[in-house]
């Protein structure tokens, strides 16, 4: 599994989203069409509905392509990587014309990352234009900065305070007011130009040397790499390490992990200076880390790819679909279970607690998704009995194993298996 993640990202490659070059590209479609509205051209309404149809249809490639990779993943530890830290640095669509940037963002700042160190995936994330335009950096001016001063604008502190909260340090990590101030007009200048995406922008960054976490970067002019240099030095800070491995084993493991495992986590990152790879290693080999109890609850979005993987749908049957029915059976349901795709309610992310998931209405939409699925191609799993054993082996209870055996109709006792306790767990 460790080898793998060294390897190239195929699935990446075969179910590709569109890149952040060609979703800008889709937005300058959009501002150039609304213009040519207020000016009276005369197919300038058309042109406006095919530019906000090709943004919806970027998103829905990015959802279709997600699910795709995760069904035909021949290393489905990168994928379940990929979306841990596409939640950890969580960044959303705050407006439709932003909605064709999602893919390009976890392709371009998370997924080239996984296997590197962790300091390349944050300085990729924070000069993303995604990142950008949903923390308001694009709004950040250094007060006294020459565009400043003639704009009369000043500093948005967004950015860097999830930064130093929720990225790096975490709650409570060794940084104050002070720091985060200091850090936002270091970041002064992080922006996007809409043909081009990102772009430091000298002018609007604040002039004069910012100290964070005790140590100076910059002077008279602002520049880029002294930004980087920062996220280089915070993402080796023993908070940061401290964070990121408890956030590590509660996600992967238990909401009350074992504290040798996070550890254990813990010594590897600052061991390595921050590679992710002897982070995964410790990982997997921990035994606190290999209990046949489960006691993790899947996301709507986990528990709908793995029913997919269980009932054996392929990767070019999802992108093969028609939108109708990608929505009506995999979009709409992932919502109704809690869990709009690329839509935490904030920067925080999705919670990790069982019980956020296992609601009355989450549960009956899982249940009534299982029973609707199973009816549809129940005949891919054959005999219930045998699908049962090659989803869950000996994690399947005695009642559920009596349930299954007991089902009026194989597509009852497939049903069952994925509604199942044991299936929904992880």
């Amino acid at each position: 599994m460790i080898d793998a993640l060294g390897g190239r990202d195929r699935m990446a490659g075969r179910y590709p989203t569109a890149s952040t070059r060609a979703a800008l590209k889709l937005m300058v479609d959009l501002r150039d069409s609304r213009r040519a509205i207020d000016s009276g051209a005369s197919d300038a309404q058309a042109q406006y509905e095919a530019a906000q149809k090709a943004l919806r249809d970027a998103f829905g490639q990015t959802f279709r392509a997600s699910v795709a990779r995760v069904v035909d993943s021949p290393t489905p530890f990168r994928e379940r990587l990929a979306w841990f830290w596409a939640d950890h640095f969580t960044a959303t669509a705050k407006t439709g014309v932003l909605r064709g940037a999602a893919g390009a963002y976890l392709d371009e700042a998370i997924r080239p990352h996984l296997a590197g160190r962790f300091s390349d995936m944050l300085k990729a994330v924070v000069t993303h234009p995604f990142m950008l335009a949903y923390l308001d950096q694009v709004a950040s001016v250094g007060p006294n900065s020459r565009f400043g001063k003639r704009r009369g604008r000043g500093l948005n502190e967004n950015l860097a305070r999830e930064v130093l909260e929720l990225h790096t340090l975490g709650v409570g990590g060794a940084y104050t007011q002070k720091d985060v101030r200091q850090l936002a007009e270091l970041m002064t200048g992080l922006s996007i130009a809409p043909e081009k995406g990102f772009v430091f922008r000298a002018p609007a960054a604040e002039p004069g040397a910012e100290t964070v976490l005790g140590k100076s970067y910059g002077g008279a002019r602002g520049r880029l790499k002294d930004v980087m240099q920062a996220m280089e030095d915070i993402a080796v800070h023993p908070d940061t390490a401290r964070h990121l491995a408890q956030k590590i084993a509660v996600h992967f493991v238990s909401e009350t992990p074992d504290r040798a495992l996070v550890a254990a986590l813990e010594t590897a990152y600052r061991q390595s200076d921050g590679a992710l790879l002897p982070v995964y290693r410790v990982l997997l080999d921990h035994p606190a880390a290999r209990s046949d109890r489960l006691e993790k609850a899947k996301t709507p979005f986990d528990f709908i790819a793995s029913s997919l993987v269980a009932l054996g749908f392929e990767g070019r049957e999802v992108m093969a679909m028609k939108e109708r029915d990608l929505r009506r059976f995999l979009f709409q349901p992932m919502a109704g279970m809690g869990q709009r795709f690329m839509s935490a309610p904030g920067p925080d992310g999705w919670p990790e607690e069982a019980a956020h998931w296992i609601t009355p209405q989450g549960l009956a939409t899982r249940i009534s998704w299982s029973m609707a699925v199973a009816g549809k191609l129940a005949m891919r799993a054959g005999d219930p009995r045998e699908f049962l054993d090659r989803t869950l082996g000996g994690l399947a209870g005695p009642n559920l194993r009596f349930a299954v055996a007991a089902a009026a109709t194989s597509a009852e006792g497939v049903g069952l298996t994925l509604a199942s306790a044991e299936f929904n767990r992880r």
